[in-house]
């Protein structure tokens, strides 16, 4: 090999240096012009433009966090880096992000994001919880140097001015944005201080937006122990976040007011309950007083006549009561001793009957008996002996 001429190796080796040095991380919007996904987990795919076309390679570790279903024809927006594939001398992307572009595509992927959570039960309202009515502490969930926070904060110390506020800072639109706003949430939960989360920022563009429409704030949400309000954008801008969460706030300012009560509203309330108060126990001292002039009013004497009254009551009711229980009593032995009486032998015996035993035996049959024999009569007044002289 001369001196002057570059081994293929070397010469791909120094096209994919200068290629990842020269370009970094790049953004590419184009068309999705094919799609292969390998059963391997990797996505294999090409972007296009007019009669531009660039090779693409998404690996599985990367493709897991998208949450849409990408097609053949979609406008998206890739984003990573250029690398040579020496075996081929080929260059492709290898894209880390894979996001819809345009409105169509968009629309689609954020509606099939949202057909599978609420499949999930993230958006039922009986997972919702209610709000604090005072809380001491409120986090807030978004950009330090954002507008928001400032028109929450005046909204808070102007209704409640000895509140505590804790602020979970984040970024509130860009790539890393959905991941620092589930982090700052998990971490205003694990902190423990606040009774009411608010997360949220101040409006703009959907795309601005796009952070609380990622699968991993939904996620994050949804897992907050504590109540949260979504409070994103203006009153029109409506994103899962929204859905998601215990309330949500047409604006930053309008969740303020929705978290805390107004100091001057709440005075007044105490006054209020105060007065009901007074007047709730005003009621029971003068109760108390009418029972006490009731009992003052009864002489000993007539208490003592009331109470003797009411004893010979009682003891008349005790001896109509006894009486009537004694009468039926012997109604019913009379009637017993007569259904007896009419069962009794002798009662035969007296409407002119006799019994004849022979040998102590009762004798019902003629055959029983022959001539000679002794039998005993029993009548009703006594009893005689016989002889059989004949049959």
């Amino acid at each position: 090999m001369s001196r002057s001429a570059m081994g293929v190796a070397d010469l791909t080796q120094a096209i994919k240096a200068n290629l990842e040095t020269a370009f970094g991380q790049v953004a590419v919007e184009g068309e999705i012009g094919s799609l292969t996904r390998h059963r391997s987990g990797h996505w294999y795919f090409n972007l296009v433009e007019g009669k531009a076309t660039l090779n693409a390679v998404m690996f599985r570790g990367n493709n897991q966090r998208v949450n849409w279903d990408p097609q053949v024809g979609d406008k998206v927006v890739a984003v990573g880096g250029l690398d040579v594939y020496a075996p081929h001398g080929k260059y492709n992307l290898l894209v880390r992000n894979l996001m819809p572009s345009g409105e169509g595509a968009r629309a689609r992927a954020l509606e099939q994001l949202k057909a599978r959570l609420g499949a999930e039960g993230l958006f039922d309202a009986d997972r919702k919880t209610a709000l604090p009515y005072l809380p001491k502490a409120i986090g807030i969930v978004t950009s330090a140097t954002g507008a928001a926070l400032q028109d929450m904060l005046n909204v808070l110390f102007r209704r409640f001015p000895c509140l505590t506020v804790y602020l979970a800072p984040c970024r509130v639109q860009g790539e890393t944005a959905a991941q620092e706003i589930a982090d700052a949430i998990a971490l205003l939960n694990e902190h423990g201080g606040s009774d009411v989360i608010i997360a949220g920022r101040g409006g703009g563009a959907i795309e601005d937006l796009w952070a609380f429409n990622e699968e991993v704030v939904v996620r994050a949400i949804a897992a907050s122990r504590l109540p949260l309000v979504s409070a994103v954008g203006h009153e029109t801008d409506v994103t899962l976040a929204d859905h998601v969460a215990d309330v949500r706030a047409p604006t930053p300012s309008a969740a303020a007011e929705l978290v805390v009560p107004e100091h001057a509203a709440l005075y007044q309330l105490l006054d209020e309950l105060a007065d009901r108060q007074a007047v709730a126990m005003a009621r029971c001292v003068q109760l108390g007083r009418d029972r006490l002039a009731e009992q003052r009013l009864l002489h000993p004497g007539q208490r003592l006549k009331e109470q003797r009254r009411r004893l010979v009551e009682a003891q008349g009711r005790l001896f109509r009561t006894g009486r009537t229980g004694l009468d039926g009593h012997r109604a019913r032995f009379a009637g017993a001793a007569g259904r007896l009486d009419a069962l009794s032998p002798l009662a035969v015996l007296g409407r002119g009957y006799s019994i004849v035993r022979k040998q102590g035996a009762v004798v019902n049959q003629i055959g029983q008996i022959q001539e000679g024999d002794l039998l005993e009569l029993r009548l009703r007044d006594g009893v005689a002996e016989v002889k059989v002289t004949g049959r």
